[in-house]
């Protein structure tokens, strides 16, 4: 399937949308919600950093949180005397044994477009499989008036969806490129105006992206950015944040601002934007021209940005394939998970986004193992000064896969140095604090919605085991099982089978490789 063209890729954004993907139908698939909730007999771990507790009661009346009870303690018999009460029309989960989170938020969550070729239905049940109640979806690419629409039909619980937050593409709709800061204060007017929650910046001149930056400001709007090397020589993270941008995507701009002996990245002279492999080689030397870490221009930006109280989305997992090509495109669920369409829209291409893999070896994945430990030591230590660092995917590019990338996320918050429940913070409370809905979602706390994720086995002790595909155990007679898999996704108090929407996607796929004869094979392999 042809897939967008590198020079036009940001363009279309801006512009125009990308081409709509199938909507997602009617609900069929859940149960609830009801008058009253209980579930019980879980591990709670919560959103707040707080360590593990358990058994506890979780009473929900009407989407919200009404109580939690501890009823107990480990390896005693509970009780029952000191459990709530189950009202005549209630719901009981007995949920006993089984850890208990706040739903997942992903920060960065493309609902799709027509290049990768998959469904609405298809984007949305990879999500929910795999506990992601609420997600942001940076840029809108599939139009205002469709992400609205399903935004709305989500909210009602009409589909099978996380709840989702539309944050346009600076320009996008517009009939010509933006170029004075008149028409980027009307056009942010206007943006607030249809409902967006928010904007997504890739870049501008500085005072454009000034104008517009302060306007969606006053109206009380949130933003997100990737600084594009197109125009981050003159505008970088610093530029944003002061004036106004809330948070930032990737790390493009922020070691720009850490630059002290040049103004622009080190580009060997050959270089051209539209070939990739130029770009993507040439971004793994970045992070080694910055101020190295600890020093007094490294703290210096990373202080102001902590005192400007910024977001860092560090989507850790999109890029990984840079540093570890075989590794991403031979991740175990592609064979069942991976639409033929989205298999062929990752191939190696001169003239597709998110298509590098040119002439991809060695040397460029050591440049960005050094990249990752530079950038890694930076969010970290980012986190560690309270600095609010989330957890976001930007899923269907470059072999990172709905789901299962965010998964895959975590798993990187932890390799840069998060303890567990730091991560699951970033995933859950953080993500809700950058959205301001930390009062509705985030955490577990009593008048709170019942967005939650439960799982059988401890995730603390194993990130894998959120995977769909689960974690590999060896049992005590020495047999190789598979553990894990979210086992319930509760959003706005309806319960969904977690393992069955992913059968569901299953399905999709192989229905569509039988109607085709399509088999996953390797680039460059007959």
């Amino acid at each position: 399937m042809k897939k967008l063209l590198l020079s036009v890729f940001v363009l279309c954004i801006q512009l125009t949308a990308w081409a709509q993907i199938e909507s997602a139908p009617e609900r069929t698939e859940g149960e609830g919600p009801w008058s009253q909730l209980i579930i019980r007999g879980v591990t709670l771990i919560n959103g707040n950093g707080a360590p593990p507790l358990g058994p506890v009661d979780i009473v929900v009346e009407e989407n919200k949180i009404a109580e939690i009870k501890t009823v107990g303690y480990p390896g005693v018999d509970i009780q029952d005397s000191n459990r709530p009460k189950l009202k005549p029309d209630g719901k009981e989960l007995d949920a006993s044994g089984m850890y208990l989170l706040p739903g997942f938020i992903d920060m960065h969550g493309h609902i799709g477009g027509e290049a990768q070729g998959v469904t609405a239905e298809y984007v949305f049940k990879l999500w929910m499989g795999h506990g992601v109640t609420t997600i942001r979806d940076p840029s809108a690419g599939n139009g205002l008036d469709w992400v609205l629409e399903h935004k709305a039909k989500s909210a009602k619980n009409k589909i099978t969806a996380p709840r989702i937050l539309a944050y346009t593409a600076f320009g996008q709709g517009s009939k010509s490129k933006i170029s004075s800061v008149e028409a980027a204060k009307e056009w942010v007017q206007g943006n607030a105006e249809k409902g967006a929650d928010g904007i997504k910046f890739f870049g501008a001149k500085p005072e454009i992206m000034q104008a517009a930056l302060e306007e969606n400001k006053s109206l009380g709007l949130r933003s997100a950015m990737h600084h594009a090397q197109m125009d981050v020589a003159r505008w970088n993270v610093i530029n944003s944040a002061q004036a106004g941008l809330t948070s930032m995507e990737h790390w493009y701009g922020l070691p720009e601002a850490l630059f002290t002996d040049r103004t622009v990245q080190h580009y060997k002279l050959d270089y051209n934007y539209n070939n990739e492999q130029d770009r993507f080689s040439e971004a793994g030397k970045l992070w080694e021209q910055a101020a190295p870490p600890y020093s007094e221009k490294w703290n210096e930006v990373m202080n102001e940005l902590i005192e400007l109280d910024f977001t860092i989305d560090p989507t850790f997992n999109i890029y990984e394939a840079s540093r570890d090509l075989m590794r991403t495109r031979r991740a175990e669920w592609h064979e069942d998970y991976t639409m033929p369409s989205l298999w062929e829209f990752y191939q190696p291409s001169k003239i597709s986004h998110g298509s590098y893999w040119h002439s991809w070896g060695t040397e460029q994945e050591t440049d960005w193992r050094k990249n990752y430990q530079l950038w890694m030591t930076f969010v970290n230590e980012y986190k560690n000064r309270g600095g609010r660092v989330t957890a976001g995917s930007d899923s269907g590019f470059i072999f990172q896969l709905y789901g299962f990338a965010y998964i895959r996320e975590l798993e990187l918050l932890r390799e840069a140095g998060f303890h567990p429940l730091e991560v699951m913070m970033s995933a859950t409370l953080n993500g809700a604090e950058a959205l301001g809905m930390e009062d509705k979602i985030g955490s577990v706390e009593i008048g709170k919605l019942a967005d939650f994720v439960i799982v059988e086995e401890n995730p603390l002790e194993n990130l894998k085991v959120l995977y769909g595909t689960g974690a590999i155990k060896l049992t005590e007679d020495n047999e190789v099982t598979r553990v894990g898999g979210v086992k319930y996704t509760i959003k706005d108090g309806i319960i969904y089978d977690a393992q069955q929407l992913l059968k569901d996607v299953k399905k999709m796929v192989k229905q569509n490789k039988d109607k085709t004869g399509y088999e996953i094979k390797q680039p460059g392999m007959k």
